[in-house]
């Protein structure tokens, strides 16, 4: 059985895929021995020489994926000079996928590997305002991003997860006259906290909603209006020990509201 002795494996970002599809095709030939070299990062014509060298020298065929259309077109035709085999993994499906929809690729490396960044880092904060959601952990305060403080049925939890599927480690802690809060509240700059304010008529109204729907009497204190503006006056005295910025939640959806606090943090420092 003839002997292939080197592939080399060939991308313009890590060549984790170039190098899988690769290895996937020669686990269906297991007579022939084989090595496998990768090549990452080629993004000039100089790296292209330098490996066509390798494998002319060497006797081996070049698996690649190369998005970049002047660095795939001088592969090609290098390769073509040198007499070397070579694949094109990647521009085949490319250009069928574009004959399909008609969009034009963005011909830019490392976009699945941003994309894998991007994801990972969304479940990590969606588990974060897990963890540190309605202050059952004030550690999580001094760890957050973006620390929402408010009274019950403010949407402190919702916000919380809209705000981590936007990649922001959120931590919520809730305001109530009979429990001191936490002291991490004291140790945080007060600007990446934010009160979460609301008006007592429309308070009323939720907390009535919530207790019916839970089958309790919509009368209990939790809906009186004379128990929420005392936990609404407390919240006052203690967002103004934090110096915190204050949103008015009464009449926004969650999106909005978390579309202010999105706007003031990157108006602070731009994100990695």
């Amino acid at each position: 059985m003839d002997k292939l002795p080197i592939i080399y494996v060939v991308s313009d970002s890590v060549g984790e895929t170039a190098e899988l599809v690769t290895k996937a095709a020669l686990s269906q030939f297991p007579k022939s021995e084989f090595t496998l070299r990768r090549y990452p990062f080629v993004e000039d014509t100089s790296n292209i020489e330098e490996v066509l060298a390798l494998a002319k020298l060497n006797g081996g065929m070049i698996a690649y994926t190369l998005v970049r259309p002047e660095i795939n077109a001088y592969m090609r035709e290098a390769a073509a000079r040198e007499g070397i085999v070579i694949c094109d993994i990647l521009g085949p499906l490319m250009q069928q996928i574009q004959t399909q929809c008609g969009e034009t690729p963005l011909y830019e490396p490392r976009l699945v590997r941003k994309l894998d960044q991007d994801y990972f880092k969304k479940i990590e904060a969606i588990e974060f305002a897990v963890k540190y959601d309605d202050g059952r952990d004030p550690r999580g305060i001094l760890k957050a991003e973006i620390v929402l403080i408010g009274i019950s049925r403010t949407s402190k939890t919702p916000l919380s997860q809209y705000l981590a599927h936007k990649r922001y480690k959120v931590a919520n802690v809730p305001i109530v006259p009979e429990i001191d809060p936490p002291e991490e509240l004291t140790l945080v700059p007060g600007s990446k906290c934010f009160g979460l304010r609301i008006s007592p008529e429309k308070l009323i109204q939720i907390r009535r909603e919530r207790l019916i729907s839970l089958g309790l009497n919509d009368r209990a204190v939790y809906a009186n209006i004379e128990r929420i503006k005392e936990e609404i006056d407390y919240f006052d005295a203690v967002i103004e020990k934090i110096g915190c910025p204050v949103i008015d939640v009464t009449n926004k959806a969650v999106e909005e509201t978390a579309n202010v606090i999105m706007s003031i943090m990157m108006n602070k420092q731009p994100r990695q």
